[in-house]
């Protein structure tokens, strides 16, 4: 069961950190825009915008459009509106699963949070409901293959059991399923990005900065400079250097 207050606190507490270490949310971001094939969309919903990298690429491609942009995070949203001193775009500040949006939209849009909902099912059937008609719902997911490495890493040192919450994330299948039970038209492709990162302490940073540790591992002593040197012995020797994979769906529907 995901912890939102948790993962709301992580994003609130960090939200000064993110644009430094959200490269892979950008590169995302990008190739999520590159997926409109259109440039008629005049309402757009942006679900869990964060510091605003995505609203800001809707608002280059949809110059003309209004934006109405919506994060659980107070900080996170804070920091968007500051990119957007004379541009008219509507920021709220709530959580996406139970906001009562007003208004119909011809794009509803989301790059990289849909993993963090409680219902995505539930959640897309009420993003439906608020479609015009021949609307589309497009975003950007993370998949459970995302830090497969640490993962395995951390099950080698821990146990199976232990794990950061990528590992839980749905997978392709259940949410293709998801989709075609609401939509007609229906289009997922799966991408595998990685980085290579110099130390595991950086890797950590950056998964504890961008709130993609979720709701985290918070044993008392888990994190000690000697268990996460012990375990970057166990990633180099598993994947020879610091490599991270993040798996990635691309998801359209209408």
């Amino acid at each position: 069961m995901i912890n939102k207050e948790l993962i709301k606190q992580n994003f609130s507490h960090y939200a000064g950190y993110y644009d430094r270490y959200s490269s892979v949310q950008n590169l995302c971001a990008l190739k999520l825009i590159a997926k409109i094939q259109t440039n008629g969309f005049r309402n757009i919903l942006d679900i869990g915008c964060g510091t605003g990298n995505y609203t800001r690429l809707l608002r280059n491609k949809f110059p003309h459009a209004q934006i109405k942009a919506l994060d659980i995070s107070q900080n996170m949203v804070e920091i968007a509106k500051a990119k957007f001193d004379y541009e008219k775009i509507e920021f709220i500040v709530a959580d996406a699963e139970k906001a009562e949006n007003s208004g119909r939209f011809d794009l509803i849009s989301s790059n990289v949070s849909f993993q963090w909902f409680e219902d995505l099912r539930k959640a897309l059937f009420q993003y439906k409901e608020l479609l015009k008609e021949k609307g589309v719902v497009l975003f950007s997911i993370f998949g459970p293959d995302t830090f497969v490495e640490l993962n395995s890493s951390l099950a080698e040192l821990y146990g199976d059991n232990v794990c950061i919450a990528s590992r839980n994330f749905i997978g392709k299948d259940k949410i293709v399923k998801i989709l075609e039970r609401i939509f007609k038209q229906v289009t997922v492709t799966a991408e595998i990005l990685s980085e290579e990162i110099s130390t595991l302490w950086e890797l950590l940073r950056k998964i504890k900065y961008t709130g993609a540790r979720g709701e985290g591992i918070n044993r008392k002593g888990f994190w000690t400079p000697r268990a996460i040197d012990k375990l970057e012995e166990i990633y180099r020797k598993r994947f020879g250097k610091i490599i991270v994979t993040y798996q990635v769906f691309f998801c359209q529907a209408s």
